[in-house]
């Protein structure tokens, strides 16, 4: 590696609303590691809210942490044992591994387990620099015809992928989306590919609502000062019936109202969005209509699929990414997504490929 190229350029929180770009030492794979040269990240509300207060409930960035954990790049050198890939291969990183083999392991829902390693929550560094290490089982190759940033979009994609599980969305599925913000829009895209017939999504802000509207769904409810039974009403008329699922990515107080309001009765309310710790909801109107209330924490097992779904078409998030800065302008793009704008931004971290 010629000496500029080995400059480990990071982007580093050290505490509250103190972002900063460093050069730290390429690392070296273990054993059962890859050694990645980064290419497209994706920046989170998460790297946002630890750079803006320093935590995001217990998880508390006591010192420097490295962002990022939406991420794609290629192989540059694999541990001594890794049989599954080498160098030259491209790959999309699923950021949470767990550290050891528990029940949670066990039973297939690893993304449960309490002492999971995740990319860019305390005290784990990210991935939003030059060169990082990886867990090679947690590297997924890319097929030729995905590029780096869909690969990138693998990760807030999951998160509609494990939502629309959960939620139990299939063929003929009427699907609530609240929220049009990144995690709303890849829910979206999850519900019409797994085969929801008709798709409604609220939002504060109509631009968002346009971007749902390009990339598929049925109807937007543009929402300024109504009640959540209000909103509930007007997405009934929409979609001539109540939804079976609805799916809640703002974590506001209100729109979980909302949620339980409009979602069917029997049918199933996934709470995605994380808010404050305590709401006031109204609990009794979903026990009495057996409204189930799920949780969803992160994702699991999404990879693969969300590979298949990107490779054959039926899913396509490319539109997600507005806003395309070099990791040299990383301040600058915290900036942008701080003030909102815009759907998805990317941080390009390979100096000499900054494409898609």
């Amino acid at each position: 590696m010629a000496k500029q190229e080995a400059e480990n350029l990071s982007v580093v929180v050290h505490g509250v609303q103190d972002l900063r770009l460093e050069k730290r030492p390429v690392p070296e794979p273990g054993p059962n590691e890859v050694l990645l040269r980064m290419h497209s990240v994706g920046i989170c509300g998460s790297d946002v809210h630890y750079w803006q207060k320093g935590r995001i409930g217990d998880f508390v960035v006591k010192k420097p942490m490295v962002l990022g954990h939406e991420a794609s790049g290629t192989i540059v050198k694999v541990g001594s044992s890794v049989t599954h890939l080498k160098p030259g291969d491209r790959v999309a990183i699923e950021p949470g591994v767990p550290r050891e083999t528990d029940e949670f392991c066990k039973t297939g829902r690893y993304n449960l387990s309490p002492t999971i390693f995740f990319c860019a929550t305390p005290p784990d560094d990210g991935n939003l620099c030059r060169f990082y290490t990886h867990n090679a089982n947690f590297c997924y190759k890319l097929p030729d015809n995905v590029t780096f940033e869909e690969g990138a979009l693998i990760e807030p994609l999951s998160v509609g992928i494990h939502a629309c599980r959960r939620a139990g969305v299939t063929l003929g599925s009427r699907v609530f989306i609240c929220g049009a913000g990144p995690i709303g829009l890849v829910s979206l895209l999850v519900a019409k590919a797994m085969g929801a017939a008709h798709t409604v999504i609220c939002d504060l802000s109509a631009p968002r609502l346009e971007k749902a509207k390009e990339v598929g769904a049925d109807f937007t409810l543009q929402i300024s000062s109504e009640t959540p039974q209000q909103i509930a009403q007007k997405v009934g008329d929409l979609l001539g019936c109540m939804p079976e699922i609805t799916i809640e990515c703002t974590g506001a107080e209100s729109c979980i109202q909302t949620g339980i309001y409009a979602t069917r009765s029997g049918g199933t309310l996934i709470l995605v969005g994380m808010g404050p710790a305590m709401v006031n909801i109204p609990i009794v109107d979903a026990a009495v209509r057996e409204v189930d209330i799920r949780g969803i924490f992160r994702y699991c097992n999404t990879w693969p699929m969300a590979i298949s779904m990107l490779s054959s078409g039926r899913v396509n998030v490319a539109p997600l990414v507005t806003h395309r800065f070099p990791l040299e302008q990383a301040l600058e793009a915290f900036e942008t997504t701080r003030k909102g704008l815009g759907v998805k931004v990317m941080l390009k971290c390979d100096q000499s490929d900054q494409n898609p």
